[in-house]
């Protein structure tokens, strides 16, 4: 009896770690467009993404750095897939940062999560993972909530609302090349490579464009904040979380940050959705979770 406690306690600290890990998760990632539309009145959005993402990784590199030297040839021998999701994450965050123009925060988030859907029909096409019944009713719910969102009448197609359809594309594939070709790098040496080479391609973006402006002192303060707490903290807890929990799990549990996201808008900014991107927000969110746990069901994970 004396060794049952003792056996009991380690499973409640990692109950409390992971619940922990999940609302922490859940109210950072929540706050990626929040920080966006913050940004707007202050900096063009491809500016703003680069200082965020710069910052960022800065911090990260310091972190890795006084842990441990940071082995570049890791950078070196895998050039090619840094390079790949960098452009991929550059061009999305670009694509999410200027889509907070044209589309509230919370709406926003709620379409992003098709990422998860585009991220099954790349395991189905490229992949060659199979679909059960379940997933593809999932899909085609999750695909018809996206309709009733992005059409809308005498305005078929809403401009950010294609944006971030676009933006959780590019950010499926990311996520791909990085679940088939990154398993084996140690973690913190890939998240400062993904880091920087994103923050390359943001550079690049804006010396393209004649974007690079230098801040003024109300926007230091944002940024800031937005790459530590969205960038080092908010990456960190999705990367830990990636380990802690199952993939379908992992899943499940990003699809309510929309919730939370619809919350702060309506705190910072007073906008809500309407009553039609709720609807088609719940059919997104519905679908995604059929798609989830059937997966989790089916052992995909």
């Amino acid at each position: 009896m004396k060794n049952q406690p003792q056996t009991l306690i380690p499973s409640a600290r990692y109950l409390d770690n992971a619940a922990l890990i999940v609302v922490c998760l859940l109210l950072i990632d929540s706050l990626h467009f929040v920080f966006a539309r913050l940004l707007l009145p202050h900096l063009p959005p491809m500016t703003s993404a680069l200082y965020v993402l710069g910052l960022g990784t800065v911090e990260v590199a310091v972190l890795v750095g006084l842990q441990q030297p940071i082995r570049w040839a890791i950078l070196r021998r895998y050039a090619w897939f840094f390079l790949s999701i960098g452009f991929l994450a550059a061009t999305s965050t670009t694509i999410n940062y200027t889509a907070v123009a044209f589309i509230d925060p919370g709406t926003a988030a709620l379409l992003s999560k098709t990422s998860i859907l585009f991220g099954v029909l790349l395991g189905l096409f490229w992949l060659r993972e199979r679909l059960t019944a379940s997933e593809a009713g999932g899909a085609v719910i999750a695909v018809a909530g996206v309709f009733i969102i992005t059409f809308q009448p005498g305005d078929y197609l809403r401009l950010g609302s294609m944006m971030v359809l676009g933006s959780a594309l590019m950010y499926a594939l990311h996520a791909a090349l990085v679940k088939r070709y990154s398993t084996h790098m140690p973690l913190a040496e890939f998240f400062l490579f993904r880091l920087a080479c994103t923050s390359g391609f943001l550079l690049c973006f804006n010396l393209i464009r004649g974007h690079l402006i230098w801040p003024g002192r109300a926007a230091w303060p944002l940024l800031l904040l937005s790459g530590t707490v969205g960038v080092v903290v908010g990456r960190g807890l999705y990367y830990l979380a990636l380990r802690r929990l199952r993939l379908s799990f992992h899943s499940i549990i990003l699809t309510l940050s929309p919730v939370v996201t619809i919350g702060w808008t309506l705190l910072l900014f007073g906008i809500s959705p309407t009553p039609r991107q709720l609807i088609g927000g719940l059919a997104v969110i519905g679908g995604v979770v059929i798609l989830s746990v059937s997966r989790l069901n089916s052992g995909n994970t």
